[in-house]
């Protein structure tokens, strides 16, 4: 099972004055149970790319398909895909409407169609597998902070048991520590749940921490699609899109060049600490 594109070309406004091309001659595959970060500059693609995955956006030309099925084909259910595949957007209060938090986080599954136990259920698995405090449950979504309400959208889209999770900079805005919570909380849905997680994000900190596949956007193009060990190795061409790689990367690789014989293909500073002691042992046994 997959998300799969293919040729997929994008115009805002085509045929006037302001047609500007946002996607070109994109081909990829985002597999089941994969943990994906797209990554690119604004104003880069990203955004519109993810929001073809679930066929908010319909591309200008080329084929998307969904576990081999042409979503853009008449008799395909693109309702039955926005369940399946759950986007979450930057500002999560663009998903809040209901008077309460438990009230908004069954609003799908009531639209889906479930028993009224089965959707405070589903409800109440959501809540808890983003970690929101039960007595918070009665409250305003309006009047939760940045983090709670972005716990409160994801656990909207989980409560529809997807099978695909994406994630538009889900920790922008938030404190080191709301942002670690946040992602982390991710990480366990992606481990104990099975779900594919797309994260969008500017963070490469995060990319580098969390995700399995890294995709580069800049200019509408696909330009790395790689892990991020091997999308990092390319810094120098990402400083040049506008980008940057991991502070890590950039250490180790100024080490090198000073003569250190340490590995340039780190991203983590658990393993560039480990890294840099393995070389200063070695060079203190050979004196």
């Amino acid at each position: 099972m997959s998300i799969k594109l293919e040729n997929v070309n994008y115009f805002y406004s085509q045929g006037t004055a302001y047609e500007k091309q946002a996607l070109k001659d994109i081909n990829l595959e985002i597999k089941k149970g994969e943990f994906v970060g797209i990554a690119g500059h604004t104003g880069s693609g990203k955004s519109t790319l993810i929001q073809h995955l679930n066929g908010l956006e319909k591309a200008t030309s080329g084929t998307i398909t969904y576990d081999g099925q042409d979503i853009y084909k008449k008799d395909f259910d693109l309702d039955s895909l926005r369940r399946k595949v759950g986007l979450t957007f930057q500002y999560p209060e663009y998903q809040l409407f209901e008077a309460t938090v438990f009230e908004d986080v069954c609003f799908g599954p009531k639209n889906q169609g479930f028993s009224e136990e089965e959707v405070k259920e589903r409800a109440r698995e959501a809540l808890q597998l983003v970690g929101f405090p039960e007595e918070l449950y009665d409250k305003s979504p309006f009047q939760l902070s940045g983090g709670q309400k972005r716990r409160v959208a994801i656990a909207g889209v989980l409560a529809m048991n997807p099978e695909y999770l994406i994630l538009d900079e889900p920790a922008a805005g938030l404190d080191p520590i709301g942002r670690t919570e946040i992602l982390d909380q991710i990480k366990k849905l992606h481990d104990e749940k099975g779900i594919a997680v797309i994260l969008v994000s500017h963070s490469m900190e995060d990319l580098a921490h969390y995700v399995d596949r890294l995709i580069v956007m800049n200019h509408g193009e696909k330009v790395f699609d790689d892990t991020p060990k091997n999308v990092f190795a390319h810094y120098k061409e990402l400083e040049w899109i506008g980008l940057s790689a991991p502070e890590v990367t950039y250490i180790m690789n100024e080490l090198k060049e000073k003569g250190f014989p340490v590995r340039t293909d780190i991203i983590h500073m658990e393993e560039a600490t480990k890294e840099i002691l393995r070389v200063l042992k070695k060079g203190g046994e050979r004196q």
